[in-house]
């Protein structure tokens, strides 16, 4: 039986180092390639053209939004599972737009890692059922007029993130790289667009909806 080819993408090396021995541990996979970096990985596709690639989404400076859909074009027939220690279902669904087959969160298990695989080799789109239980959660719950965290911009969504880890606007500026007036403006946005009235409402709120 052919082997299913993948190529690895983590800017973590004890995760890929992790993968690459569950996954050549098993008969059905070879794992023919490794990278830490976005730009590299579109690289080994071109070149090596693997089967499956799975990407972690959050790496410097390509991040795996941005390789998955250069990989997409320059070796179509390699299929993409994005690999996110984010459940927000509006990473899975961007992660989709860019390309991808698949999307799994690093709280998901070998054998969900490994049907992922085998399903996406196969013809089919997989996401993880950590993702797909916060969608029928957000589907079941009144949210009392709230927009669903999807309506958000990726730029607002990382502010989102740093607001949560503590992080002042000051702070946040520092970190993006962008004007202290462009952070408020995002915030002011945010705000706005999920009907909240304060960053505590906004902390209780992206809590609730699994960010």
């Amino acid at each position: 039986m052919e082997k299913i080819t993948i190529l690895l993408v983590d800017d973590h090396k004890l995760i890929r180092e992790s993968w690459s021995y569950i996954l050549n541990s098993d008969p059905r996979f070879q794992v023919i390639g490794e990278s830490s970096d976005g730009g590299e990985a579109v690289e080994l596709a071109k070149t090596k053209r693997p089967k499956i690639v799975l990407m972690d989404v959050n790496m410097t400076p390509v991040n795996g939004f941005d390789a998955t859909r250069m990989i997409r074009k320059y070796s179509p027939g390699s299929k993409v599972i994005g690999v996110s220690m984010h459940t927000m279902p509006a990473y899975a669904r961007r992660m989709l737009q860019m390309g991808a087959m698949g999307y799994v969160t690093k709280n998901s298990s070998k054998d969900e890692m490994i049907s992922a695989i085998v399903q996406v080799d196969g013809g089919r789109k997989y996401v993880c059922d950590e993702v797909k239980n916060i969608l029928a959660q957000q589907e079941l719950e009144d949210d009392k007029g709230h927009q669903d965290l999807n309506v958000l911009s990726r730029r607002e969504i990382d502010i989102v993130q740093l607001i949560k880890e503590g992080l002042s606007s000051k702070e946040i500026a520092g970190r993006l790289d962008i004007s202290l007036k462009t952070v408020e403006v995002h915030r002011y946005n945010i705000l706005k667009k999920l009907n909240l009235k304060n960053t505590a409402a906004l902390v209780n709120f992206t809590n609730a909806h699994g960010l």
